[in-house]
């Protein structure tokens, strides 16, 4: 069995092994003294340890290995008849066939639906197969996954090892935005698409970014997948472009490596390409507000309507600027 009692005092970024229970505790940079953690912490890791225990084996038969383009990656079931969790950028267009390996090493083959690139969030189904589907639930109740709460992530980092299993991280929240989650959990490549738990054994997030050298990791969350979930059944990829009350502006945005809030993506037509927005401008203030990240960008740009004038501050190679960029009516929603 494994145990939790030698996490760091820093940070949660214990590795475990699922198929074996093999903890691996990570070191904090310049060495940790184990013996310097507070012992009273020791029934609350006891209980994290439990309770990881307990819910390990309901939810690691839905946990899936993906292969597709060459490339490996995770997913998850969220339903008896197949319908899988993924990161929009694993296939990337809908109707991609992709491979799919369950724990046990059985091969089967997922169609990929609906995709919404802006928040890297999709939706792909399995191949009928006459009997239902090993599955877990997923979090209804986007706000109750607050910065300090402990969750767990699984995946197949690497891609699928049937001898090692797939592979259990276990940490905390650290940020939540409207439609992503922070976390401490330690992920690599492989582990895109995989699924992240709460403590109820039910899906939060859905692994996207992943930057080696830094102590977060990026998870798309429900709300993404609970606003789109028609559209993405329907096959339809959704870009969510950033849009008022029947205003239109036209950007995605992304937080950067450096924590800020960059364009990602300038829809061609739109006012913000008129307005000479290009992707990878950093946007730091709209109106004269601070912009500290898409949640408060998102907010801010819903409360205006069409014909209303916004003032943007930008960055780009070390240089400010600032453009007035005046909403338009938001034009239909792109499928493919």
């Amino acid at each position: 069995m494994f145990s939790l009692c030698t996490f760091l005092a820093r940070r949660a970024a214990t590795v475990f092994v699922a198929s074996g229970f093999i903890a691996t505790t990570a070191l904090a940079a310049g060495g940790a003294d184990k013996s310097s953690a507070p012992q009273t912490d020791l029934a609350a890791l006891l209980t994290v340890q439990n309770d990881v225990q307990k819910l390990l084996p309901k939810v690691r038969p839905a946990l899936v290995a993906i292969q597709t383009g060459g490339g490996t990656a995770s997913g998850v079931i969220i339903s008896a008849d197949g319908l899988l969790l993924t990161a929009a950028h694993v296939p990337n267009d809908p109707g991609k066939n992709m491979t799919i390996i369950l724990e046990d090493g059985t091969v089967t083959t997922a169609k990929s639906l609906g995709l919404d690139k802006t928040t890297d969030a999709a939706l792909a189904r399995l191949k009928d197969r006459g009997k239902p589907w090993p599955f877990v639930n997923l979090s209804r109740e986007v706000a109750k996954a607050q910065p300090g709460e402990w969750c767990f992530a699984l995946g197949h980092p690497g891609g699928f090892d049937k001898a090692r299993g797939p592979v259990l991280r276990v940490g905390k929240i650290i940020k939540q935005t409207a439609n992503s989650l922070h976390s401490d959990c330690v992920l690599m490549g492989g582990d895109s698409g995989g699924p992240l738990f709460n403590f109820n054994g039910e899906v939060i997030g859905i692994h996207s970014q992943i930057w080696e050298g830094r102590d977060q990791n990026v998870h798309v969350s429900m709300a993404p997948f609970l606003r789109s979930w028609e559209a993405m059944q329907k096959s339809q990829v959704i870009k969510t472009w950033g849009t008022g009350a029947g205003g239109y502006l036209g950007v995605a945005t992304v937080m950067s490596d450096s924590i800020e809030l960059e364009v990602a993506d300038v829809i061609d037509g739109s006012p913000a390409l008129k307005a000479g927005i290009r992707a990878g401008d950093v946007i730091l203030s709209v109106n004269g507000d601070d912009m500290t990240d898409q949640q408060q960008f998102s907010a801010t740009v819903k409360a205006r309507a069409a014909g209303d004038t916004l003032k943007l501050k930008l960055r780009s190679h070390g240089k400010e600027r600032e453009v007035s960029v005046q909403l338009t009516q938001k034009p239909q929603e792109e499928g493919e």
